[in-house]
């Protein structure tokens, strides 16, 4: 039996637009006008009218945290309180007061960015957070995720003195000779290690409110990056919760899993227990070997080639040395494994792309499909060698909501002149998808489609940011659907609304291809559908 839609408009995933489309057994069966589709109509089909609505693929989150945005949804949300530091103080001593604390609890809360501030231009601080809780450990993450702050009662737990030596890739800081609280990228483990481990029903839970909030921004697939959200929490319990929701039916989202490693022996322990790229278990499928290269350019911890133009005493923080990439890198490519890496600045890309070179010379592949997750800070040297190496991009059009505003003060007009050039490297034959590393942003796909059609932030405050690099309402729509495919090897199963593709698809509120471009974002979801059921 058929669910035949039709009197709509739908983006196929070529132009022009169609009216109407077939679902049957969890696939799309037809695509075409509405004489077509009557014509299929059988007396036990169900006839859907659209009213006119706009339909396409389900949108296809490219790299977040899915984990870690169900964490967040339960943290204090300090993305709606950082518009100056007393506010964000006053709302965490709010969320303390509302919440019944065992001894042994921590506050936590994620979200805040010092770049918002109307009253304090700087990074929060342990004396701060004093002020909210001596007696409770508190622990506050900012937005991109690369820079944390504790009140003296974590550090004190966390064994952190004066004199304490500083960790590879990360940075303790320090003021007048004490620890003022502030841990970057590598120093954060200790910090999240020390928070109790969630249990499995808790990881459940928090999968299962992500996938469903996922849904209402029309999201049908994300790839996401969840074995290190929790330090303490073995990568097997992440798999298993999966495969528990899984069994349940509650799995509202395809999820491929970006797999995060910081070690070699790690790594091959989850290979030798079958874990490849493709790997697939129902919704659920083991993606690529993901690795962290740097930090943001908001903490100033991404690694650039050059010192920060605003902060000459930095050139941001290398994660990894080049040895470990080459060593990871390699070992990935030779067992089959697609492999994704976090670069924001150009130093890190080098180390990156060195990798890359030397990966693929000693195993060649033709189809490896490995990439670069953020690839914001970029030289045109390094656009040819990731155009040569035929890599994958993983964009966040949506952080040039914020980005536009620091970019050019953080590393220049020279470095900025050619970065965040995605669509040059799209022109150039390379497959550029789209997310938005949520938590670090919401995974409002519409917001991200404007920003890469104006590349402004939402509400218009900065001129276009290098306008040549804007995408067409097109090209934003096919980075969330056909090329998020592409970068999971499934762009034959899903990503299009045609035969024998995966019935998953989304209902806006107004056509994205007649809207004004500052309006994009407000169109509304009005309905997701996953393998042709109504999941929101």
């Amino acid at each position: 039996m058929k669910t035949i839609y039709f009197n709509g408009s739908v983006y196929t995933g070529t132009l022009p637009l169609v009216q109407a489309f077939a679902v049957e057994n969890g696939v799309f069966t037809f695509a075409g006008t509405d004489a077509q589709a009557h014509a299929l109509a059988g007396a036990e089909d169900t006839l859907v009218d659209l009213h006119g609505g706009f339909v396409c693929a389900g949108f296809n989150d490219s790299h977040m945290h899915l984990l870690g945005f169900g964490n967040a949804l339960r943290m204090a949300k300090l993305n709606e309180h950082t518009q100056s530091l007393a506010d964000m103080l006053a709302y965490l001593r709010e969320f303390a007061a509302s919440r019944t604390l065992a001894p042994e609890s921590w506050i936590v809360g994620r979200g805040w960015n010092q770049d918002y501030f109307t009253d304090a231009k700087r990074l929060p601080s342990r004396w701060d957070l004093d002020t909210v809780s001596t007696r409770y450990p508190i622990c506050i993450t900012r937005a991109c995720g690369h820079c944390l702050v504790v009140n003296s009662r974590a550090l004190e737990l966390l064994g952190v003195y004066a004199g304490c030596a500083q960790p590879d890739g990360g940075v303790i800081g320090m003021e007048n000779g004490e620890p003022d609280g502030r841990f970057f990228d590598n120093a954060m483990d200790p910090v999240y290690k020390a928070i109790p481990a969630p249990t499995r029903a808790e990881l459940k839970e928090m999968l299962r409110t992500a996938c469903a909030a996922l849904n209402r921004y029309g999201i049908t697939s994300c790839q996401t990056d969840d074995y290190c959200v929790f330090p303490k929490v073995d990568w097997r319990d992440v798999n298993a919760a999966y495969a528990e929701l899984e069994a349940e039916g509650a799995m509202t989202v395809r999820v491929y899993q970006q797999a995060n490693f910081t070690g070699l022996p790690e790594l091959q322990a989850f290979v030798n227990e079958g874990n490849v790229t493709g790997t697939r278990r129902g919704r659920y499928t083991i993606g690529p070997l993901k690795m962290l290269g740097d930090g943001a350019l908001g903490a100033r911890t991404a690694f650039l080639s050059r010192p920060y133009a605003d902060d000459p005493g930095t050139a941001g923080l290398p994660v990894f040395s080049q040895e470990t990439l080459d060593e990871m890198i390699g070992y990935a490519n030779a067992a089959g494994m697609q492999v994704a890496v976090h670069a924001i600045g150009d130093g890190c890309l080098d180390r990156v792309l060195a990798a890359y070179r030397k990966a693929l010379a000693a195993h060649p592949r033709a189809d490896h499909r490995h990439g670069i997750v953020h690839c914001q800070i970029t030289r045109p040297d390094q656009l040819e060698t990731m155009e040569k190496l035929h890599l994958h991009i993983y964009a966040q059009s949506i952080f040039l909501d914020y980005d536009t505003h620091i970019v050019r003060r953080r590393v220049g007009d020279e470095l900025a002149d050619t970065s965040y050039n995605w669509k040059t490297l799209m022109d150039n034959g390379l497959w550029v998808s789209n997310g938005s590393d949520c938590p670090v942003e919401l995974p409002d796909v519409l917001a991200g489609i404007q920003c890469a059609v104006t590349r402004q932030p939402l509400d218009g405050s900065e001129p276009p940011y290098l306008p040549g690099q804007a995408f067409t309402v097109q090209q934003a729509l096919d980075s969330f659907t056909i090329n998020a495919a592409h970068a999971s090897f499934e762009e034959n199963s899903k990503g299009r609304i045609a035969p024998g593709m995966a019935a998953d698809f989304v209902l806006l509120g107004a056509d994205p291809f007649a809207a004004a471009p500052d309006a994009l974002h407000r169109i509304p979801v009005l309905g997701t559908w996953i393998a042709g059921e109504k999941v929101f």
